[in-house]
């Protein structure tokens, strides 16, 4: 829906201007006035934004614990090694984490506004809860129940 500027100080006569847009030639005066979302672009967006995140978050605590593992010994070649070595595996392990979870929670949400047609909280609130199961299902029930001894 295309954006239609006023200024503060313009009164509107009708407020409920959701129905309308401004023209384009361009497209048929017919198609919908809601977003139509695209499954393949929700998909590779948030598992990129997801991955970003996750491996920035990664190399961020990757840092501190390369830092730490700094020996007093050391020379320089070497604290710049562990710290990047720290960096690069944590922010791997982290973002492909986010990744994937953000893959899953993606796809089941598109799944429930696909087959409810409508995309409202409870499609937001049923992915996250299966995106939990199914991320926590892969542990499985002898490895979380496992007597420590």
């Amino acid at each position: 829906m295309a954006y239609q500027y006023r200024a503060p100080d313009q009164a509107t006569v009708n407020e409920n201007t959701s129905n309308h847009r401004l023209y384009n030639p361009y497209q048929d005066p017919n198609i919908p006035t809601r977003t139509v979302y695209n499954l393949g672009e929700n998909l590779a967006y948030y598992t990129g934004i997801g991955y970003l995140v996750g491996a920035t978050a990664g190399a961020t605590g990757g840092f501190t614990s390369g830092v730490k593992a700094i020996e007093p010994t050391d020379t320089l070649k070497q604290k710049i090694n562990r710290i990047l070595n720290g960096s690069g595996h944590s922010g791997r392990q982290v973002g492909n984490r986010c990744g994937i979870i953000e893959l899953m929670y993606e796809g089941l949400e598109s799944g429930m506004v696909a087959a409810r047609d409508t995309d409202d909280v409870i499609n937001s609130v049923s992915a996250g809860l299966g995106t939990g199961a199914i991320y926590k299902a892969a542990v499985g029930y002898a490895k979380k129940h496992r007597a420590k001894g």
